[in-house]
C-alpha cells in the first residue's frame, strides 16, 4: 500500500448577542438545561476517579435524547440570533458555488473522476473514454436520500475500468456497505457486501471478483469486539456474501487489522497488516491464484513499510526502518534476508511524504518544512528530474500506474483552492487540467512561514495567513488551527470559512505542532503516550508567539481543532483558559480514560495508551484528560462543541461529558453543544449541512471576537 493511501485508510469540516459583548453580558444569566449528576467511580490502580455524566454515555436513552434536545434548542436559537450569522452563510453560499473536481483515476482505457457543480450535497461520480471526451454520470449519491446523508465512500473500478465496486456510507457512518454496478449499462448487481469499515477492495485482473476485509457481522461476537476480527474474503461476482470464501483471519491477535492489495501486474495478494493506529505494521503475500498459506515476508512490527509496487518478485516499500524521515528498499521475495535488501532511496534532510511508481519509475513527495516537492527517480534510485510546483503548497490525490505515461494529482495552497494537474513523462511537461474558478481574488492576502520555539526549545513550525499589509498591533482578530496526533502532516489547505474570515480581517495561523508526521516518525514519537504534553505545550507556545509578536492579545485569539485536534484545544483551554478569547472544539476526544471502550477507540491506545493498563499510563492522561481537569469556578473562554449523533469514529459522549463539566463549572463564558443530526464524523456530510455548520461555528467566532462590528459595518454603508 502507498503512503498515500495508507494516510486515506487511517485525515473534517469544521434572544440577539450584542457585538463584543456575548461573554460579558448575555450569557451571564444564561441558564443551561438541567444535567443531573451520578455517583459513579472508578478505581485506578489505587486512585478514585468520579465520572457523574456516565448517563450521558448511552446515546439510545431517553434521558440523553430529551437532554441532547435542550442543548441543542439552546444553542441553535442563541447561535441563528447572531446578527452577522446570515451575512457569512450568504459568503459561504457564493464561494462554494464554484465546479470542484477529483484527481482522475485510470483504469486501462477510462478515466473516472468526481465532480461537485458547486452546491451539490455529495459529489458526483463520472468517467470518459479520452480526456477531451464526454464525461459520463456513473454514480449520482444525490438520488440515494433526500436529505444529501448518503455518501458515496470507496469506489474502485476493476482493472479493465468495466465494472465498479462502490461502497455507500448513511448518516456519516464509517460503516460501509459495497456494491458493484456494469459502468457501461448502469445496473447494479444483486448482492450487497455488509459490515464493512474502511474496507480495501481489490479486484483480481480476470474480472471474476475481488478481495476485501470486514469485520464480524454484529451479534456474532461481544459488541466490544465489533471492530475487532478483521478477515479478508473472496467474493465472486454474481454470488451471495454468504458465499464469500474466507481467505486469512487471525483470530490469535483479534486487533490485527488486514488490508488486500493486488499488484498491478495481477500477480500477487499483498496483506497489509496493522494494528490500529500504531505506525509499524507487517506484510504479507502470495500468489493471487494461489489457495496456499501466506508468506510473511515481514512480520516483526518493527518499522513501517507502506508498499510501492513491484517488478516481478521484487517488492518495492517506503519504510522508515532505521530511517525516522524515510527510505526507498527493494525487497526480492526469492532473496528475502535483510543481508539481501537493496537501498533504492537513503534518507535525506527532508521527509518522505510519500512514494508511487508510474511510467516505470519512482515518484516522490518530499516535505520540505511542512510543503511539498515533487521528484522523479530511476528504480535504481538515480535521480530523474524535479518537477516545479506552482507557489507553497501541498499534493494530495496523485494517480498513476507503472505503464502508464502521464499522472495527476492535486495541488493547493492556503489562498488557492485545488486544481489538478497532468503530468506527461514522454514530453516532460506539467499542464493545468482542471483550474478552480472561485469567486475569491487571492492577490490581497499573503502567507507567510515563522518558525518559534516551545517550552523545551524544540523549533516549531507555523504558517500565518492574512492580508497584505497587517497592522502588527496586537489587536487582530486571530484563528489558530492545530491538530499534532497520529503522524498525520498538516500542510497548506485551502478552507473556503477561512476565506471568509480574511476577508473580515482575520488572521489564520496552523501550528504543525508535535505528535503530527511534519519532520517523520522522531517528530510523531515525540509527543505520543507519555510525551503527550508536548504537543499541548508547542500549542500553548504558538499562541505565545502570536501575542508577543502583536499579531493579536488573548482576548482576540481563537483557538480550533477537530477529532484529535479537538483534544488539543480542549486540553489547552484547561491548561491555559485566561489566553483564549474563544475556543472551537470539534467532534473532540475529551475522556482520555475511557476513550478505548467505544467503536474504533482501542485503535488510538498505540498514540494515548490505555489507563486501565498500567498506573503510569493512568497518571499521564489524568493529567491532561480534558473533561478530568475542569475546575469550579474557573472562567473559561466561551467556547463551542460541536459533534454529531452518528459519529462511530469519536463518540459523541466526550462532548457531552466535556460541555456538562463546564456548565457546571460555574463560569460567566458560554458554554455550548451543538450536536448535528443524522451526521457522522465528519466524511460524506452533505453539503447543505457543511453549511450550516460553518455558518454556526464562524458566527459564534465573529461574535465572540469582535469580528461581528466588521459585518454590520459593511451592512450598513450598503
Amino acid at each position: 500500500m502507498s503512503s498515500y493511501r495508507r494516510k486515506s485508510l487511517l485525515i473534517v469540516l469544521i434572544g440577539a448577542f450584542m457585538a463584543g459583548c456575548l461573554a460579558r453580558v448575555s450569557l451571564r444569566a444564561l441558564s443551561y438545561p438541567r444535567t443531573r449528576t451520578d455517583s459513579v467511580v472508578d478505581d485506578y490502580h489505587g486512585t478514585k476517579v468520579a465520572d457523574p455524566y456516565r448517563w450521558l454515555e448511552n446515546a439510545e436513552s431517553r434521558e440523553t435524547r430529551r437532554w441532547v434536545l435542550e442543548q441543542n434548542r439552546l444553542t441553535f436559537r442563541l447561535l441563528r440570533a447572531i446578527p452577522a450569522r446570515d451575512k457569512i452563510k450568504t459568503r459561504l453560499t457564493e464561494l462554494l458555488n464554484y465546479p470542484r473536481y477529483s484527481v482522475p483515476h485510470k483504469e486501462s482505457s477510462r478515466y473516472f473522476f468526481t465532480k461537485n457543480d458547486g452546491l451539490q450535497n455529495q459529489s458526483v461520480l463520472y468517467m470518459q473514454t479520452r480526456l477531451d471526451g464526454e464525461p459520463k454520470i456513473i454514480l449520482d449519491p444525490n438520488s440515494l436520500s433526500k436529505d444529501g446523508t448518503v455518501a458515496l465512500t470507496n469506489q474502485v473500478p476493476s482493472k479493465d475500468g468495466t465494472l465498479l465496486a462502490y461502497g455507500l456510507s448513511s448518516r456519516g457512518s464509517d460503516r460501509q456497505e459495497i456494491r458493484i454496478r456494469r459502468v457501461d449499462g448502469g445496473q447494479d448487481h444483486d448482492e450487497v457486501i455488509k459490515w464493512c469499515k474502511f474496507a480495501g477492495i481489490a479486484w483480481k485482473a480476470d474480472n471474476q471478483g475481488f478481495f476485501y476485509d470486514r469485520f464480524p457481522e454484529p451479534g456474532t461476537v461481544p459488541k466490544e469486539d465489533e471492530s475487532n476480527y478483521s478477515r479478508v474474503y473472496w467474493h465472486r461476482l454474481g454470488t451471495s456474501q454468504s458465499d464469500d470464501r474466507l481467505i486469512y483471519e487471525r483470530p490469535d491477535d483479534k486487533e490485527l487489522g488486514l488490508h488486500p492489495i493486488v499488484t498491478e501486474d495481477g500477480k500477487y495478494l499483498v496483506l497489509y497488516v496493522y494494528r490500529g493506529t500504531e505506525p509499524k505494521n507487517r506484510i504479507y503475500y502470495r500468489e493471487a491464484e494461489s489457495d496456499s498459506p501466506f508468506v510473511r515476508l515481514l512480520d516483526k512490527a518493527d518499522a513501517r513499510y507502506d508498499f510501492i509496487g513491484n517488478v516481478g518478485p521484487v517488492f518495492y516499500f517506503q519504510t522508515d526502518l532505521d530511517a525516522p524521515r524515510g527510505r526507498v528498499i527493494a525487497i526480492d521475495t526469492r532473496r528475502p534476508d535483510r543481508e539481501s535488501w537493496r537501498e533504492i532511496l537513503p534518507q535525506q534532510n527532508d521527509v518522505i511524504s510519500f512514494v508511487t511508481m508510474v511510467n516505470h519509475q519512482l515518484v516522490v513527495a518530499w516535505m520540505h518544512d511542512v510543503y511539498h516537492q515533487l521528484k522523479i527517480y530511476n528504480l535504481d534510485g538515480t535521480f530523474v528530474r524535479e518537477i516545479e510546483l506552482p507557489a507553497l503548497g501541498s499534493i494530495s490525490g496523485l494517480s498513476g500506474k507503472p505503464q502508464d505515461t502521464e499522472m495527476f494529482f492535486a495541488y493547493t495552497s492556503f489562498l488557492f483552492p485545488t486544481n489538478i494537474y497532468r503530468y506527461d513523462f514522454q514530453a516532460e511537461r506539467l499542464s493545468l487540467f482542471r483550474r478552480a474558478e472561485i469567486a475569491f481574488d487571492p492577490s490581497p492576502y499573503e502567507t507567510r512561514q515563522v518558525f518559534y520555539h516551545s517550552k523545551d526549545g524544540a523549533r516549531i513550525p507555523m504558517f500565518i495567513t492574512h492580508k497584505k499589509g497587517l497592522k502588527l498591533n496586537g489587536d487582530n482578530p486571530t484563528l489558530l488551527y492545530g491538530y499534532g496526533g497520529f503522524n498525520a502532516e498538516i500542510t497548506p489547505h485551502f478552507s473556503v470559512p477561512v476565506v471568509v474570515w480574511l476577508e473580515h480581517g482575520g488572521v489564520y495561523a496552523v501550528a504543525n505542532i508535535r505528535g503530527g508526521g511534519e519532520y517523520g516518525e522522531a517528530w510523531h514519537q515525540a509527543a505520543v503516550r507519555e510525551r503527550r504534553q508536548s504537543a499541548f505545550d508547542d500549542f500553548l507556545a504558538a499562541a505565545q508567539w502570536l501575542v508577543e509578536n502583536k499579531y493579536t492579545r488573548p482576548s482576540r485569539l481563537a483557538i480550533q481543532g477537530q477529532s484529535n485536534g479537538g483534544l488539543l484545544v480542549a486540553a489547552c483551554m484547561v491548561q491555559r483558559p485566561d489566553f483564549f478569547g474563544a475556543v472551537l472544539c470539534q467532534v473532540p476526544v475529551t475522556d482520555m480514560l475511557r476513550y478505548h471502550k467505544f467503536t474504533v477507540g482501542r485503535y488510538w491506545v498505540p498514540e494515548f495508551g490505555n489507563a486501565e493498563a498500567s498506573a503510569d499510563q493512568f497518571k499521564t492522561l489524568h493529567a491532561y484528560s480534558p473533561l478530568h481537569n475542569v475546575r469550579a469556578g474557573v472562567n473559561y473562554p466561551p467556547i463551542l462543541v460541536t459533534t454529531a449523533d452518528t459519529d462511530d469514529r469519536v463518540v459523541p459522549s466526550h462532548g457531552r461529558k466535556f460541555v456538562a463539566a463546564l456548565q457546571r463549572a460555574g463560569g460567566k463564558n458560554p458554554v455550548l453543544l451543538r450536536t448535528d443530526i443524522r451526521a457522522g464524523h465528519g466524511f460524506g456530510k452533505p453539503m447543505s449541512k457543511i453549511i450550516e455548520e460553518q455558518s454556526d461555528i464562524y458566527g459564534f467566532l465573529f461574535e465572540t471576537l469582535g469580528v461581528a462590528d466588521s459585518v454590520r459595518s459593511l451592512q450598513s454603508r450598503q
